[in-house]
């Protein structure tokens, strides 16, 4: 079946039985009531939730063949909860498991071995990288049903609607009272803001905090006692190095240097820099250093920002300290600085993944006056791909793209015009990850392309000095200089799909395919 991106969807495939396909950025209205955890009793007394040791909680919960476990990727390649869990579940024999992950990093491609001997048999989560990624996508297959690829907001819809059903969260924590409140703002493994934490741990039928920092008392906590049933002390959760670097600084790249600063230009001509106005930079090269160029801006006009959405960094947390803007709302945090921001000051507040990007609820990403966001290749339609490469292989994440995409009145990708001598403008993406219908504007080193369906910009920048270009003459220059691709060749058979790709309404966006080459 064709969906509103234009991209055909294997509707026979029994993992998508009952589903619909992707019809458009708001189209599709809830008909659901929010899921809930299962009411426990607790000793009147104060129960003891403090467990001896991960097997004891696997047994506490009730944890047995063919259930759903999650965790939550705050630790990012730093991680050592989901490894620690899952090698002793596997140890204990319990098979089909489904790992519901908010995002997979190169510390979890212990997953392959656990895969290939049935400990798991399915895999949903927003990112997929390194040799766990090439593994799945040459191996169509070896999982009961292929992968499931949301976004962070998807993700947190489709937890609170109960499409996603989590028997155990395993969370890790940096510091956990007795009681079981947490945070991780502070502990040797602090890594900042716990969003995807929140809601796995507030959905989830049984929830475990695992801490390498108990103490007596924790405030202010990310997930309240009330969403925890145990507690299991280790000697460490992550290692510091991987959860944060010490501080995401500027780009020095050139190329993404001069993208940074037309896409600011831009910004300032299009006159969305002015007093209050909001915004969200990507976590890359040429969306973090625009907050550089925006900076700049600010003090010239004498005006201040209302708030930045993060992932946050020392960047963001910087323009904060600065009085460049009045609020930072955070959901998950990239380095120590912001961390130590997040703990310190009461304008950085912490933010469930829910309140972030659910298109079901009240969320952040529709305040949004502008987002930047980077891109692994975009398409003459102005679809974006930002989870596989250029040779099919799964190596990125959906994370908050189409939520932000379509929540922020204005959706700029900064991108190179040709990265490692392919061009980054096709005919058709890979993979559509954010629709075209909520891509606004383009900012490559060469030009800057706006979608024929923002007439309004058009007409604004019709006389402006900016090198403004259709996105085919963009893409015109790309092959001049590197010439036309080839493409990659992929399996059309139903049987080689290995993933499915969630829109964030549910429906189904794309699939990933098998390459042939």
């Amino acid at each position: 079946m064709l969906n509103k991106a234009n991209r055909e969807i294997p509707m026979d495939l029994p993992a998508l039985a009952g589903r619909e396909v992707y019809q458009g950025e708001f189209a599709v209205e809830p008909k659901v009531r929010r899921a809930g955890r299962p009411v426990a009793k607790y000793n009147q007394g104060g129960a003891d939730k403090l467990l001896s040791s991960i097997d004891e909680a696997i047994e506490k919960t009730g944890l047995t063949d063919g259930m759903t476990v999650s965790f939550h990727h705050h630790f990012r390649n730093g991680d050592y909860v989901m490894k620690m869990v899952m090698e002793r579940i596997q140890a204990k024999g319990i098979k089909d498991i489904t790992v519901a992950s908010s995002s997979l990093s190169p510390c979890h491609d212990f997953l392959i071995d656990m895969i290939k001997d049935g400990t798991v048999t399915a895999i949903e989560t927003s990112g997929l990288r390194d040799a766990l990624g090439k593994f799945l996508t040459k191996n169509p297959g070896v999982l009961k049903r292929p992968v499931v690829i949301r976004s962070h907001g998807g993700r947190a819809r489709a937890i609170i609607a109960g499409e996603v059903h989590i028997d155990v969260a395993f969370m890790g924590a940096p510091t956990c009272d007795r009681r079981g409140n947490f945070t991780g703002m502070q502990g040797k493994s602090a890594c900042g803001a716990l969003g995807y934490a929140m809601v796995d741990s507030h959905y989830a039928d049984k929830t475990v905090a695992i801490t390498d920092n108990l103490v007596d008392y924790v405030y202010p906590y990310s997930v309240p006692q009330t969403d925890v049933d145990y507690i299991v002390e280790v000697e460490a959760i992550g290692d510091p190095e991987g959860i944060a670097s010490g501080a995401v600084g500027f780009t020095k790249n050139p190329v993404q240097i001069k993208i940074a600063e037309m896409a600011a230009e831009f910004l300032d001509q299009a006159g969305i820099i002015k007093e209050g106005f909001s915004f969200q930079l990507g976590a890359g090269g040429a969306p973090l250093t625009v907050a550089k160029f925006i900076g700049q801006k600010l003090k010239e006009q004498g005006v201040k920002a209302g708030f930045g959405i993060g992932g946050a960094t020392g960047i963001l947390a910087g323009m904060l300290e600065d009085g460049l803007i009045n609020a930072i709302y955070d959901t998950q945090t990239f380095d120590t600085v912001a961390a130590a921001s997040l703990h310190k000051n009461p304008a950085h507040i912490e933010m469930s993944a829910s309140m972030y990007a659910d298109p079901w609820t009240d969320n952040m990403t529709n305040y949004l006056d502008v987002v930047f966001l980077g891109a692994t290749e975009i398409d003459t339609n102005f679809n974006v791909n930002c989870m596989t490469d250029s040779n099919g292989v799964l190596m990125g994440a959906s994370g908050g793209h189409s939520d932000t995409a379509a929540g922020a009145k204005c959706t700029v990708i900064t991108c190179p015009l040709v990265r490692g001598r392919l061009p980054m403008i096709l005919d058709s993406v890979q993979t559509v990850i954010t629709p075209g219908e909520s891509v606004d504007v383009i900012v490559t080193e060469r030009g800057i392309a706006i979608n024929p369906r923002r007439t309004d910009l058009i007409e604004r920048f019709k006389d402006s000095n900016l090198p403004i270009y259709t996105i085919e003459e963009l893409q015109k220059l790309a092959f001049d200089l590197v010439g036309k691709p080839e493409g990659v060749t992929v399996s059309d058979k139903d049987e080689d799909v290995v993933a499915i790709v969630e829109y964030r309404d549910g429906t189904i966006i794309d699939v990933v395919r098998k390459p042939l080459d």
